[in-house]
């Protein structure tokens, strides 16, 4: 069962530790912390829990200490700090 698209990947890169993603869902972004997360693919990620469960998921409103993966949005940053 599809619960959402997955709009963000978070990690903590000094750390190299995968922190969960953010699912844009009906009801708004939800939060799905790493231990939830069983198997990502590139066109599918797999849950350990059910739709129901996922329903009650914590809304998204920023990840404390999370970083976004996102190379594009990082390579321009860097390319900004560097004068390019």
């Amino acid at each position: 069962m599809t619960i959402g698209t997955v709009q963000r990947v978070l990690d903590n890169a000094r750390e190299h530790i995968f922190d969960g993603i953010i699912v844009k869902t009906a009801s708004g972004r939800r939060f799905v912390d790493a231990p939830e997360v069983v198997r990502i693919t590139l066109r599918q990620v797999t849950l350990s829990i059910d739709a129901e469960e996922a329903a009650v998921l914590p809304e998204h409103r920023g990840a404390l200490g999370a970083m976004e993966t996102n190379l594009r949005r990082s390579a321009r940053r860097w390319q900004r700090r560097l004068g390019r």
